[in-house]
């Protein structure tokens, strides 16, 4: 392990989500986004001797910036209004699932308003069957984002202000970068990263850049910032276009819109790729984040695309990840490493504790 102590912003209330299981193509299917990923993560680290810190409660000014009102209020209640229905008795079902989407093969042209029915209005937000809602996860969904401001907060009081931290970490769980200004999906409900490049900016950075190690791309994330040009987003993924999550957005020609001009840049990658070609791909979004002026960096560590995880479409090893930490704390820029994907217990502690030595000595080095 490197030498450099890792401040850990964890929140205990990050286990309260239990999605129980996920439907897929109309079939339940065990949950893997699952609490205990928060504590095989935490007992690593804090056996390496990184340093907890627990996240403070953090006002919502933040997430009001880089979320809808309406979606923030949706998933606030959400839970209540599915247990104040008929759900559990009828069909057995206690968590909150979508029933229908109003989109615009539904509603034809006809002028849409909120539905009544919390299974009807579901659909509003949520953009897959997948992503439940449940009683404990606003709870965890607020203290991600809480674990992801505290971490940048740390960083923009130290590094970006000369008080010493190069580099902190947030244990966020829910993950987030599937989360959009107004909806949810993909096992995200709040968009953590999106949350730490806000407050950094608020923090001082002038332009912040996000690398995206997660196996799926961070639609989320990239519609967050995709008409701004003071973020910039770069994301390494499995092409969608090959029938992967989020499908139908992710491509390379998608580059940003407006002031946002030039500001997204995505990686596809094939199914099955190793270390070799997605450390390139690494290594491109890091020299491009550099080149374009940013002054802190956000990482998005989904470890998803590792060789063992059940979710993963690429080959990434352990040494790999470890050599991306060092790609990117080579780049010399104080850094928020936010917590993503990653379910494969055995072996996600070790993902995530290569990922971070390896980029906390390159930092320490530079």
């Amino acid at each position: 392990m490197s030498q450099y102590v890792i401040p850990v912003v964890w929140s205990p209330d990050t286990r309260l989500h239990d999605p129980r299981h996920e439907v897929w193509v109309g079939v339940p299917t065990p949950a893997t986004e699952v609490a205990q990923r928060v504590d095989v993560i935490l007992d690593r680290l804090v056996r390496d001797g990184h340093r907890p810190v627990r996240a403070s409660t953090q006002p919502d000014d933040v997430l009001a910036a880089v979320h809808s009102a309406e979606l923030l209020a949706f998933l606030r209640e959400a839970s209540d209004r599915w247990r104040a229905g008929p759900y559990e008795e009828l069909v057995g079902q206690d968590r909150v699932v979508p029933y229908l989407f109003p989109t615009p093969a539904m509603s034809g042209g006809l002028p849409v308003r909120a539905a009544s029915a919390v299974h009807a209005d579901a659909g509003r937000f949520g953009y897959d069957t997948m992503t439940l809602v449940g009683p404990g996860t606003w709870t965890a969904a607020r203290a991600a984002a809480d674990c992801a401001r505290t971490a940048a907060e740390l960083l923009g009081a130290g590094e970006l202000l000369g008080a010493g931290e190069l580099l902190t970490y947030a244990l966020c769980r829910p993950p987030g970068h599937h989360a959009t200004p107004a909806g949810y999906g993909g096992s995200c409900y709040l968009n953590n990263a999106a949350v730490a490049a806000e407050a950094l900016r608020r923090s001082g950075a002038e332009r912040v850049g996000i690398v995206d190690l997660d196996a799926h791309h961070g639609n989320g994330t990239s519609a967050v910032f995709y008409d701004r040009g003071d973020v910039l987003y770069g994301s390494v993924h499995v092409d969608p276009a090959a029938g992967w999550f989020p499908h139908v957005v992710g491509h390379a020609e998608e580059t940003g819109r407006g002031p946002g001009a030039g500001a997204n840049r995505n990686l596809p990658l094939p199914e099955g790729t190793t270390d070799g070609p997605w450390l390139d791909a690494v290594r491109l979004l890091g020299d491009w984040v550099v080149a374009g002026g940013c002054t802190a960096l956000v990482v998005s560590l989904g470890v998803d695309a590792a060789v063992e995880d059940p979710e993963s479409p690429l080959r990434v090893t352990l040494d790999g990840y470890s050599a991306a930490g060092s790609l990117l704390g080579g780049t010399g820029l104080p850094a928020v490493v936010v917590q993503e994907g990653g379910y494969h217990l055995p072996t996600l502690g070790d993902l995530v504790a290569g990922y971070l030595d390896g980029h906390a000595a390159a930092a320490a080095d530079g």
